[in-house]
């Protein structure tokens, strides 16, 4: 077989699998960049199926890109970057903010015609919690906090007085999309719900709660580590994803 060539913005990172139909898509965590998920993406290509990591606004290559106000746009504008609907049936995987950006991509998907596989809700809050949840901080010590807590960030970095104003700007973009999030309900495909099992900020039940949002099939599996568990488990992950 020989994969489907799909036209994506430049902004859109391309790991070539080796010839599978179909795509895997990757959502990255608030305030993270594509680059953060090339180790993954490398993973999953290996199993042979294309894989793209997308970029939010305001950081990297879209240094410039003004920020979406709510999640459901940022998903559109991911959705309009690419002819997904070439792509053939669409894995997409969105790790702890991504996971709700890949469902709401999904729901773009399902009403435009594209195929979606399933979605793998890595780490992160269900729908319906993220409309509940009190609000995300904004204010620059609040957010750097916060960057402490979740862990994923070299220490170093965040001595970097010109990493952290960068920092700020993506995460405090990204905070305020989740704060204005309004969506929920469900879609039609299957979602898997992955977590780390000593990830003190999304627990076992959050991560079940995925299921209310799909009438297709649900299913649930843990991993050693905490809410960064994906980079010590990058093989297992991608099987994972690939064998759905």
């Amino acid at each position: 077989m020989t994969a489907v060539n799909v036209s994506v913005a430049p902004w859109i990172k391309h790991y070539p699998g080796s010839g599978e139909t179909g795509a895997v898509v990757v959502f990255p965590h608030a305030g993270g960049a594509a680059v953060a998920y090339r180790d993954l993406a490398t993973a999953l290509a290996g199993k042979g199926i294309d894989t793209y990591v997308v970029q939010y606004p305001r950081r990297a290559d879209r240094l410039a890109h003004p920020a979406h106000p709510t999640v459901e746009q940022l998903a559109a504008d991911l959705f309009a970057a690419g002819n997904w609907s070439s792509a053939g049936p669409l894995r997409l995987v969105g790790h702890c903010m991504g996971a709700v950006v890949a469902f709401e991509f999904a729901r773009v998907a399902e009403q435009r015609g594209a195929t979606v596989h399933g979605v793998w809700a890595s780490a992160g809050q269900a729908p319906c919690d993220v409309v509940a949840a009190p609000r995300l901080p904004t204010g620059p010590r609040e957010i750097l906090a916060e960057m402490v807590d979740l862990g994923g960030t070299d220490p170093r970095l965040l001595a970097d007085e010109d990493f952290v104003e960068l920092l700020l700007m993506a995460v405090g973009a990204d905070y305020e999309a989740l704060n204005r999030y309004v969506g929920g309900g469900r879609i039609a495909v299957d979602i898997h719900a992955l977590g780390g099992l000593s990830d003190h900020r999304i627990d076992r039940d959050m991560l079940r709660r995925w299921e209310n949002h799909t009438s297709g099939t649900f299913t649930l599996t843990e991993f050693d580590g905490g809410h960064f568990y994906l980079n010590d488990h990058l093989d297992a992950v991608a099987d994972v994803i690939s064998a759905g």
